[in-house]
C-alpha cells in the first residue's frame, strides 16, 4: 500500500427522529493508530485530499453529508477546494486559534458554498463573528455536562445555526438534549450496539429467525413467502426495508411475492438478516444499527473474495455475510448467543466464528471488529495467515460503505 494512504471510519449523525442525516468521517494513516497527521504539512494535506477524492465520497456517504475534521494547515491550503462542497461539512477543531485571517478565510469558503461545524465548543461572546459563519455547533457532553447546557443553548439560539450533541452515551442524555432543543445527535448510544436499548425478540423477530433457517436449508420460495405473510408486522417491516434501500428503484415493492421476484433468494436472505436489526423502528435502513450490521457483514463478504482459501470455498461469501450479521445480534437482543444459534441450523465454522472468533471466518470477524475501532496495527498482525493485505481491507471497507446500492 502506498505511503500516506488513509483508511476511513464513519460515525452516524442523527436528527430528532433518530434518523441518519450525516456521517463524521474518521481518518487514520496506514502507519498510525491515531488521527493526527504530524504538522499538517502541505505534502500531507495533498495526500489526504487526493485520498478523499479518490475514495468516491458519494458512494460512502450516499445522500448524506460528511463531517471532516481539518487542522489549520489543511484548512488554509488551496487543496481544500478539491473537496466536494455539496457533500462536506468542515469541522473546525477546538484547537484552532481564531484570528481575523481565519474568520475571513472561513467567510470566503462559506460564500463559495462550504458548510462549517465548530467542534467541541462552549459558548463565549468572543466567538461572535464565527457564530455568524458556522452552520452547526457541536457540544461535547463530556466536556460540557448536562447541567451547563440550558444557558448555553439559550445563548446559541441568537444565531441561525443548529446544535449537535456529541458523545451521547445514554438514553437519558439523548432525552435531555432533545428536550433542550438540540437538532442533531452523535455518540455511542446510537453507533455502538452494546449501548443500544435491549429488545427481547418479539413474534416477528422469531419469524425472521425461522425464515433465516428456511433459507439456509434451501426451502422452496412459496414456503418462504407463506412464512413472511404469516406475520403482518414482518410483512410491513420487510417491505419497508426493501423499499427504503432502493432495491425497488424501478417501482415500489407492494407485495411479498413482488419483493421476492425482484430481489431473489440471495438478497432476501440479506434483507431478512438486516430486518432483524430494524425491529419496530420505521427508519429501516436509516437505523444506525442496521447500517453498522450491514457494513460489518459486507466487509467480511468482500474480504472472503480475496482470502487465500475461502475464495474457492462453496458459499463462502454467504457464510461470511451471515457471520457478520449474527455477530451483532446478541448485543441487540438481550439473549445469549447460544440461544440465538439454537434457533438457526448453522454450520460449525460459522458457530465457531461467533462463539470464539476461531476458524477462518472467526479471524475475518475479528478483523472487521478491529476495523470499526480503527486499530490498524492489530489488524496487520491478524492478516498474515489469511493471504490478505491492508490494501484488501481498505478496498473491502470502501465497498462495504456502498452496501445500499447492491443489487441481486
Amino acid at each position: 500500500m502506498e505511503e500516506g494512504k488513509c483508511l476511513i471510519g464513519r460515525q452516524p449523525i442523527l436528527n430528532r427522529s433518530e434518523t441518519i442525516v450525516a456521517y463524521e468521517l474518521l481518518f487514520r494513516s496506514t502507519g498510525s493508530t491515531t488521527a493526527e497527521f504530524g504538522d499538517d504539512s502541505q505534502a500531507t494535506a495533498s495526500v489526504i485530499i487526493n485520498t478523499l477524492t479518490g475514495f468516491g465520497l458519494g458512494d460512502i456517504l450516499g445522500q448524506h453529508k460528511g463531517f471532516i475534521n481539518l487542522g489549520l494547515d489543511l484548512l488554509m491550503d488551496d487543496s481544500l477546494n478539491l473537496l466536494p462542497k455539496e457533500l462536506i461539512v468542515i469541522e473546525l477543531l477546538e484547537t484552532l486559534i481564531v484570528t481575523p485571517e481565519l474568520i475571513e478565510h472561513c467567510r470566503i469558503l462559506k460564500e463559495n458554498g462550504y458548510s462549517f461545524a465548530l467542534d467541541d465548543h462552549e459558548y463565549h461572546p468572543r466567538f461572535h463573528e464565527l457564530y455568524e459563519i458556522v452552520d452547526i455547533i457541536k457540544i461535547d457532553l463530556i466536556q460540557s455536562p448536562i447541567t451547563r447546557l440550558e444557558d448555553m443553548v439559550k445563548n446559541f439560539r441568537c444565531y441561525p445555526l443548529q446544535l449537535l450533541a456529541e458523545k451521547v452515551e445514554t438514553r437519558e442524555e439523548f432525552q435531555c438534549c432533545f428536550e433542550l432543543g438540540f437538532d442533531l445527535f452523535q455518540g455511542y448510544y446510537f453507533a455502538k450496539p452494546s449501548l443500544m436499548e435491549k429488545n427481547r425478540l418479539d413474534d416477528s423477530s422469531s419469524t425472521m429467525l425461522k425464515l433465516m433457517r428456511l433459507l439456509s436449508e434451501d426451502a422452496d420460495l412459496p414456503e418462504v413467502e407463506k412464512t413472511i405473510k404469516g406475520s403482518a408486522g414482518l410483512t410491513y417491516k420487510l417491505l419497508l426495508l426493501v423499499n427504503s434501500v432502493g432495491i425497488g428503484a424501478r417501482g415500489k415493492i407492494e407485495t411479498v411475492r413482488h419483493a421476492i421476484t425482484m430481489i431473489g433468494r440471495q438478497q432476501i436472505k440479506r434483507w431478512i438478516q438486516l430486518a432483524l436489526f430494524a425491529g419496530n423502528d420505521q427508519r429501516g435502513a436509516e437505523n444506525p444499527l442496521v447500517d453498522m450490521a450491514a457494513v460489518r457483514a459486507s466487509i467480511m463478504e468482500n474480504l472472503v473474495i480475496q482470502h487465500r482459501t475461502l475464495k474457492v470455498a462453496h458459499d463462502s461469501t454467504e457464510k461470511a455475510f451471515m457471520t457478520g450479521i449474527l455477530s451483532i445480534l446478541d448485543q441487540v437482543y438481550d439473549i445469549p448467543m447460544d440461544d440465538v444459534l439454537h434457533n438457526l441450523n448453522l454450520s460449525d465454522d460459522i458457530k465457531d466464528a461467533l462463539i470464539s472468533r476461531s476458524g477462518e471466518y472467526g479471524k475475518l470477524l475479528h478483523v472487521a471488529e478491529l476495523l470499526e475501532t480503527m486499530e490498524f496495527d492489530h489488524i496487520c498482525s491478524h492478516l498474515e495467515e489469511t493471504g490478505l493485505s491492508l490494501d484488501d481491507v481498505l478496498q473491502a471497507q470502501i465497498r462495504a460503505y456502498t452496501w445500499r446500492s447492491r443489487r441481486a
